[in-house]
């Protein structure tokens, strides 16, 4: 049996700035639907991932902000700071990790995020 995660919802006060935020961070914006007065749905996808994020009014009851620990996985850590900065995103500086190279931002609202770059240990035992 599969188990996907597909969908995780994030927490925010106005639903215009966060898209527009998460849209110039890259990730697509798949839907925004207003069902009714109290219902907004908006989807983003970032490039190449299966898993999407929903923002949007009576999505959640969660405080805007209170998102700890959303991570996103890039091959260069380099080119993605590069990549945010070049498009306005406030971006912690490197940090390298054992496991990872890490940069941090949070979105308007305070939701933070990690950006991964996978660290492959060299378990041969080679220093070549």
């Amino acid at each position: 049996m599969d188990i996907k995660l597909e969908l995780v919802a994030i927490p925010v006060t106005d639903i215009d700035r966060a898209k527009d935020f998460y849209v110039r961070l890259g990730f697509n914006a798949d839907h925004d639907h207003t069902v009714s007065e109290d219902l907004r749905f908006v989807q983003l996808t970032p490039p190449g991932s299966a898993c999407s994020i929903c923002i949007g009014k009576g999505i959640t009851d969660a405080e805007p902000g209170s998102v700890v620990g959303m991570q996103v996985v890039v091959k260069d850590i380099e080119e993605a700071e590069r990549e945010f900065k070049s498009r306005g995103i406030d971006i912690s500086p490197i940090d390298d990790q054992a496991w990872g190279r890490f940069i941090y931002f949070a979105d308007p609202d305070g939701n933070k995020w990690a950006v991964q770059e996978i660290v492959i240990p060299d378990l041969s035992g080679s220093n070549s």
